[in-house]
């Protein structure tokens, strides 16, 4: 019988998969990406395995990459802030993130 860790650790892994953060195309939405984040880091705490971090981090590097930009099917293209790619690096999150809509943001 698996202890509550590794329960925790599983279930992580799957997300991992089930999502695109490891392998396949990445499908991210902000909420549930939020709280794995946090289950990441809790879980690095916890067992001191420097991929839970590593993890975490390409999460929300992710996060910030596809939900701080323009959807593929919107005519607009880039970062939602508008910045160019250097500034936006620095900020990518000054323009808001995506949450999720099924219709474009805001023209």
């Amino acid at each position: 019988m698996l202890n509550r860790l590794e329960v925790a650790e599983e279930l992580m892994l799957n997300f991992a998969y089930r999502t695109g953060l490891m392998g396949g195309k990445p499908y991210r939405y902000l909420w549930t990406d939020a709280f794995a984040v946090c289950n990441f880091i809790e879980l690095y705490r916890k067992t001191g395995n420097r991929k839970y971090m590593d993890t975490a981090l390409n999460l929300v590097y992710q996060v910030h990459h596809i939900l701080g930009k323009h959807r593929d099917d919107d005519s607009r293209v880039g970062w939602l802030s508008g910045l160019i790619d250097e500034e936006a690096e620095k900020h990518p999150t000054i323009g808001g993130l995506r949450i999720g809509k099924e219709l474009p943001e805001r023209k």
